[in-house]
């Protein structure tokens, strides 16, 4: 008897041991199946599941660009973007940096541009800007070009399509539902947010189409509500020539109070008239720089000079010039300081090839070195060719360019770095290339992580849907194929731009 039971006890013993033993390797299995299904988000793929390097494929048209700012924020561990999706709607991704999980995109809002009368292509002007308050909403400006003549008279300009939209997120740092809320002028475009120390909120952008003042509202009620424009840029009737004085903007947060403005001036030429009677084109010129202390405000050139506001083309061209770039056109990028408080600014010029654009328009850098305005410095190593990116100032002396290039057919995303204060750059990095493409860029993610730099959308010929990238300095963040899979903009168009 007592053999029996220690026989029995022995089988049990077994038993248990086999039971614990295959418990052992179903908890294994589970966890290397977990950590293999966040390595793979973190782009080392897994061989069970397809991945793309892209976290979604349903931007529409010409989906992102620099003027938009910021498309992006990092934000407590989670980097937020945004891009133009189907019907030229907003949308709105997120990325959890320790998870390695995405999440979304969700739609935030509805735009008058994918919806009006007689669309035959896309317009493209209404790409989101995003912008977390300090109660952690998420606000999204978007839709507008101008605004549209069904809503009145634009008193600030003259107008064209779309209207100029606010959607905040209904929770804090939730992506998921959004409402739109009427407070900001039908009639922007180009839209910048600006969030200050002390939680102001300045919306930037162009009141109207192309004939129209640059403008900013203020909110101190974490953008629940917004003041009346205020004009920092005039347009105005040219007397010399068949024109209008225009321009071109890019304001970012500077030190303090301070916001600062880079921009450039554009030739609004009259039907006919203009360099061999083309008309409207997108002439401009030069490159200019000044400073707005949200505290006095007082705006002032760098040589801390007081402006008039609005600003006109006549002063500018007295207190503002940084950089007189000629015959050569102009394409405005982004301004920023480094930590002795001197500007430094992107801005993308080339010649006139009697296209509408005038030509292709490469990346220069120009900077003040405390007494004087540099020369414009190319970035690349191109001779020829369109480029466009944003770039990090760490010392005075150290730049670092995320650019969007062209090699031959291939599109590609490039970080170039210079160690002597943008006297000369070296390519250091490729992030992405794609043959038979090229890529639009934004500028920086506000607050970025070195994984999430950027977002980039390639385009193509070949289809108006747009893959859409976020780049790091370790390149793209990947997503499981089936995620990044989503429904398209089926609506079809006589030309697609």
């Amino acid at each position: 008897m007592k053999n029996r039971s220690f026989c029995f006890k022995v089988k049990v013993s077994k038993v248990a041991h086999l039971l614990s033993t295959v418990a052992l390797l179903v908890f294994f299995m589970v966890l290397s199946g977990c950590a293999k299904q966040i390595s793979a988000n973190a782009r080392t793929p897994d061989a069970a599941m397809e991945y793309a390097e892209y976290f979604v494929d349903n931007g529409t048209g010409n989906p992102l660009a620099v003027v938009q700012y910021p498309a992006g924020e990092y934000h407590k561990g989670v980097t937020y973007v945004s891009y133009q999706g189907p019907f030229e709607d907003p949308y709105v991704a997120a990325f959890n940096h320790q998870t390695q999980e995405w999440q979304g995109p969700f739609r935030a809002g509805t735009s008058e541009l994918g919806r009006r009368e007689g669309r035959t292509k896309f317009d493209n002007h209404g790409k989101p800007t995003l912008l977390i308050d300090d109660e952690g909403y998420i606000h999204i400006f978007y839709g507008g070009h101008g605004g549209d003549k069904h809503h009145g008279k634009n008193p600030l300009g003259n107008v064209h399509h779309g209207a100029n939209k606010n959607s905040i997120s209904k929770r804090p740092l939730d992506i998921t539902e959004w409402e739109e809320v009427d407070n900001i002028s039908v009639f922007g475009t180009y839209n910048q947010a600006i969030k200050m120390d002390n939680g102001d909120i300045y919306l930037f952008y162009r009141h109207g189409a192309h004939r129209s003042d640059w403008v900013y509202q203020k909110s101190t009620d974490n953008g629940r509500s917004y003041s009346e424009p205020v004009s920092f840029l005039k347009h105005k009737r040219r007397s010399d020539i068949r024109a209008m004085d225009s321009w071109y903007a890019w304001a970012s947060k500077g030190n303090g109070d301070d916001i600062i403005v880079g921009f450039d001036y554009h030739v609004c030429w009259d039907g006919g008239a203009g360099v061999n009677g083309r008309g409207h084109t997108t002439e401009r010129h030069d490159a200019h720089f000044m400073m707005f202390n949200t505290k006095t405000g007082v705006w002032r050139n760098i040589k801390g000079e007081s402006l008039n506001m609005p600003l006109t083309r006549e002063e500018a061209e007295q207190k503002t010039l940084a950089l007189d770039t000629g015959d050569l056109w102009t394409f405005n990028g982004t301004v920023k300081l480094d930590d002795s408080g001197s500007p430094h600014i992107a801005m993308n010029y080339g010649k006139d090839l009697g296209q509408k654009t005038g030509g292709p328009k490469l990346t220069h850098h120009i900077r003040w070195d405390g007494e004087k305005w540099s020369d414009g410095v190319k970035v690349n190593s191109q001779t020829f060719g369109d480029s466009r990116g944003d770039f990090i100032v760490s010392s005075p002396d150290n730049i670092q360019y995320y650019l969007s290039e062209e090699d031959g057919s291939d599109g590609l995303v490039s970080i170039w770095s210079s160690d002597n204060g943008g006297q000369s750059f070296l390519k250091t990095k490729e992030l992405l290339r794609r043959p038979n493409a090229t890529f639009a860029i934004t500028a920086l993610i506000k607050n970025a992580h070195p994984d999430a730099r950027v977002i980039v959308g390639e385009r193509s010929t070949s289809t108006p849907h747009r893959k859409i990238y976020l780049l790091g300095d370790a390149g793209p963040v990947g997503r499981p194929l089936s995620d990044a899979t989503l429904e398209k903009d089926a609506s079809v168009f006589k030309k697609l731009q």
